[in-house]
């Protein structure tokens, strides 16, 4: 019975029929189309190479605590029509992009740093003029888009991007994290609205457990500056050599060749656990440029913690159908099961719409807890994923008067409301705590980490299901006792200027203060850090005559630029206005950097096609690792569905899906793509139960404004205690306003064997 509430929902987010279709086919959009990925459905043109990316690597090379990572794409045609690939990729929210270059044959281009529709402009006209061009454009601080045009038949094209970050450690392990998929995004945006940062999101995917069409390789190079005492990868099977104590050459199994559908995890102790820790110097000409790395004190446990009220905030949308909702279950099994008696909580479930286990917090007792437990339980995942208005609505819940309220989102950040999420936490910080748990193998770690930075928290990514228990043991930890707190920076005879960040906020985790900025003349001085850990006070102090500046440390000059554009714009106000775009593209086009409005585009000087426009072709992206195909759509092909009518408007459809059939409607399928507020699932799982089998239709009138006004059941020999059920389950579900200002009529005949 679970796969009638998968299909169900999934049937929430679009016709899936029509929507393959059409996307596949390149038609028009209808006006009030949505963004939405779609699944792969590949040209059967033989002219047409459809499959231009064959690999991506990359070279990772960390010296102490800073990567720097060079990004191979290798596009090749093998069709006879020139090409225009498009490629979305992610990153690392830290990296600061700051190369490309476009190698042909033996040519090398070097790309260069534009404003964004400048660069734009120059790759439209490159293309039209038959030139070999690319074009690198930021969708968001961690979503890149590759276009390369004029690859013609018989071209291999390599496109080579580099940029560097800074690696933090927690409890005494480094992590470096290559992100290798976008996963399929949410969007209620319709495509007529849509900005050029949200095209990205309208993508081909593979179906889950499809092999992705292009190779994908990565070696790491480790040189740490003290001896190793440990290197492993949780996500990808390594071979791994030490040449020397304090180095490592890592690369991946043959076997992870196809290793692109989830993130890689490299994480690597020194002996001792130890860190890297003082003060790194790099002097350019005209600025100097410093960062400061200090160890804060061990966590210190306060005698008494006081009761706390906790919001949990859970996903249960489509996109986390199957492991990552089994991993949310375990994990919130770990949060609510150790609550304290004292404690007071409150669940929200959010898809499509949203419902809470109590209108107030409740005290963590047993039964409370039990209840809440059985709850999330019986979520099997489907449906959008309204994150934003879920939010609202969890802030709106009353208080408990003189109880520190906290709220937990659990999701695995498949949305496109990054900015206007992490807008929210900014200005609710008065209101609540705010905590993010990433959960799956390639998680949207710009929404995560946005959320945990606009909160003052830590972001919490959960890859697997044996870390559930630790991070939420880790969680406790954090809230419960911050390591160090009051924390303020005091420059002795250093001239500084450009610091970022200005204030030092509370430290959670047992990791280093990370401090960047310029100064002026040369380092002399000291700077004292002072703060409370605990009840005691604390200061350190770290002499800077014991450093050197160094050319090895030029990464600095674009680590600051990039930490000060995370500051103005990653997570910044979604009203902000142009004086801060123009500082963004200053700060872009003077180091070198990729930004919200700078892009990087090379172009070669001659003309290689000299006839037709080329043919674009998208790159599909394989599902992530653990991520059903309720993420997208219903995992059904065009021959799953019957069609009555002409081919391009599905009026009848009948889903097959193992012994379950569902006759729905074309127009039933609009409606229930409006349904705002209520849960399809809750008729079987709450009235009919798991073993029902039979056929029946609902017949409902709803009003205007989207309420129901009218239902009927037909069809279903059932008891009167049963239709009550089914009839107050369906009076509480609300749908879009008319756009028509009328009232309709939806039927949903529906078949379960």
């Amino acid at each position: 019975m679970k796969q009638f509430a998968h299909t169900f929902f999934t049937l929430l987010l679009f016709a899936f029929a029509f929507g393959q279709s059409a996307y596949a086919q390149g038609q028009a959009e209808s006006a009030d189309k949505t963004l939405s990925p779609y699944f792969e459905v590949k040209s059967d043109d033989p002219r047409v190479d459809a499959l231009p990316l064959k690999s991506t690597s990359a070279e990772v090379n960390i010296a102490g605590v800073i990567a720097d990572v060079t990004v191979t794409q290798v596009y090749k045609n093998e069709g006879k029509s020139a090409l225009e690939a498009i490629y979305v990729f992610p990153a690392s929210t830290k990296a600061a992009v700051y190369g490309m270059k476009m190698q042909i044959g033996e040519r090398t281009i070097i790309a260069n740093i534009r404003e964004k529709n400048q660069a734009r402009a120059e790759y439209e006209q490159a293309k039209s003029e038959g030139k070999r061009t690319s074009l690198l454009e930021q969708s968001r601080p961690n979503v890149f888009q590759m276009n390369v045009a004029n690859v013609m038949p018989g071209d291999q094209i390599q496109v080579i991007l580099q940029y560097t970050e800074l690696l933090v450690p927690e409890d005494g392990t480094y992590q470096f994290v290559y992100p290798t998929v976008v996963g399929p995004r949410y969007s209620e945006t319709p495509v007529a609205n849509a900005s050029a940062e949200e095209n990205f999101i309208v993508n081909p995917y593979k179906h889950a457990g499809e092999l992705p069409d292009y190779d994908f390789d990565l070696k790491v190079n480790l040189e740490a500056g003290m001896p190793i005492q440990s290197v492993k990868s949780s996500s990808h099977k390594l071979k791994i050599n030490h040449p020397g104590l304090n180095s490592a050459e890592i690369a991946l199994d043959p076997a992870e060749k196809k290793g692109v559908n989830k993130d890689f995890v490299l994480d690597y102790r020194l002996a001792g656990g130890k860190i890297e820790s003082g003060v790194l110097l790099y002097e350019h000409g005209d600025e100097n440029f410093f960062l400061m790395m200090v160890q804060p004190p061990n966590r210190v446990t306060p005698e008494q913690i006081p009761p706390r009220d906790y919001v949990f905030i859970v996903d249960v949308s489509g996109s986390m159908f199957g492991f990552p909702l089994d991993v949310s279950k375990k994990l919130m099994r770990d949060l609510i099961t150790g609550l304290r008696p004292i404690d007071k909580f409150n669940v929200m479930l959010f898809s499509g719409g949203y419902r809470t286990l109590s209108p107030t917090s409740v005290p963590a007792t047993q039964e409370n807890l039990e209840k809440a437990v059985n709850l999330i339980d019986n979520q099997y995942g489907g449906g959008g994923t309204e994150m934003l208005p879920a939010m609202k609505a969890a802030l709106a819940l009353p208080r408990v008067p003189g109880l520190s309220r906290s709220m937990v989102i659990v999701t695995d950040g498949y949305v496109s409301i990054e900015k206007e999420a992490i807008d929210l936490v900014r200005n609710s910080l008065n209101q609540s705590n705010f905590y993010a748990f990433g959960i799956g193998s390639s998680v949207n770690r710009y929404l995560i980490e946005g959320v945990a930075h606009a909160g003052m928290s830590e972001p919490l990514i959960i890859l697997d299901e044996t870390e559930a228990h630790d991070q939420a043991e880790k969680f406790r930890e954090y809230i419960a006792s911050p390591v160090l707190t009051q924390i303020k920076t005091q420059y002795n005879g250093f001239e500084t200027y450009d610091v970022e960040p200005l204030t030092v906020p509370d430290v959670l985790a047992e990791r280093p203060i990370i401090i960047h900025g310029k100064y002026k003349g040369t380092a002399k001085g000291s700077i004292t850090l002072t703060g409370f850990a605990g009840n005691q006070p604390y200061e350190k102090t770290v002499d800077l005559s014991e450093f050197r500046p160094s050319r090895k440390n030029n990464a600095l000059r674009y680590l600051w630029a990039r930490e000060k554009i995370k500051m103005l714009d990653d997570f910044g106000n979604l009203t902000y206005n142009a004086g801060t775009e123009a500082e963004i593209t200053a700060l872009g086009l003077k180091y070198n950097l990729m930004t919200r409005y700078t892009s990087f585009v090379a172009v070669d000087i001659d003309p290689a096609n000299k006839g037709k426009q080329p043919v674009t072709q998208k790159v599909a992206l394989p599902m992530p690792e653990n991520v059903s195909d309720y993420a997208v759509g219903a995992d059904l092909s065009i021959e799953e569905v019957v069609e009555m009518g002409s081919k391009t408007e599905v009026k009848m459809a009948r889903v097959e899906w193992n012994s379950l059939q569902i006759l729905l409607p074309a127009a039933s399928l609009k409606l229930l793509q409006s349904l705002e507020e209520g849960d399809p699932s809750d008729l079987i799982l709450n009235c009919l139960g798991e073993n029902f089998k039979g056929k029946f239709t609902l017949k409902l009138t709803i009003s205007r404004s989207g309420k129901v006004l009218g239902i009927k059941i037909l069809g279903l020999n059932a008891n009167p205690e049963t239709e009550k059920c089914l009839t107050a389950q369906i009076r509480n579900w609300k749908f879009k306003a008319s756009e028509k200002n009328q009232s309709r009529e939806i039927q949903i005949p529906i078949e379960l064997k």
